[in-house]
């Protein structure tokens, strides 16, 4: 009894038990019988497994669809990860970088990046707007010419550069946390003899 470490009660251990709680396992989502007629693909097991190439293919293709589709990216990052061979709890984790306190400052700097690339005229500083009609009609005009296509070209540039950046983040952290393992390990056996 006296060996038994007692139980952390802090945030991270909260959320472990809401997380435990609420995600589905592997024999729920076995039963599910919307699932059944896929179940056999999207239970494989090197989908689940964390190895060296499966988990930078989660965060590569999680930040992509995070980013790229606002809605319903976990579904589809879990999805897309069938025929990339990603591993599917990274790729659905690494989709909550887009979450409401990310969502203004990702869509102003894709706004800002596809702008920049797309060379559009910003507009001109203090020009008078005569009536309500037509700054609505300025804004709606605005939209459709500038910033919609502004805000997609950059959204489409950030997925595409942040998931290259996520997948050789985590190769880097992959090969890393090895190197560490086999180090310790040679140091724990100490030098090797030869006879």
């Amino acid at each position: 009894m006296a060996d038994r470490v007692a139980p952390r009660s802090g945030p991270v251990s909260r959320a472990a038990g809401w997380a435990r709680g609420h995600v589905p396992t592997r024999d729920s989502i076995e039963a599910n019988r919307y699932l059944r007629p896929v179940a056999h693909r999207i239970l494989a097991p090197s989908l689940w497994r964390f190895t060296r190439r499966s988990v930078p293919r989660g965060v590569a293709l999680g930040l992509f669809t995070g980013i790229l589709f606002p809605f319903a990216h976990m579904p589809l990052a879990a999805l897309t990860a069938l025929p990339v061979r990603a591993n599917v709890p990274v790729a659905v984790g690494t989709t909550l970088l887009h979450n409401p306190l990310t969502t203004v400052p990702l869509f102003w700097s894709a706004y800002e990046i596809g702008h920049w690339v797309l060379r559009l005229d910003r507009d001109v500083p203090g020009a008078p707007i005569a009536s309500n009609v037509q700054a609505n009609a300025s804004w709606l005009h605005w939209l459709v010419s500038h910033g919609g296509p502004a805000t997609i070209v950059g959204l489409v540039i950030l997925a595409i550069g942040l998931s290259i950046a996520g997948h050789a983040v985590a190769s880097l952290v992959w090969r890393f946390r090895i190197a560490r393992k086999w180090r310790a390990r040679a140091h724990r056996e100490g030098p090797t003899r030869t006879i």
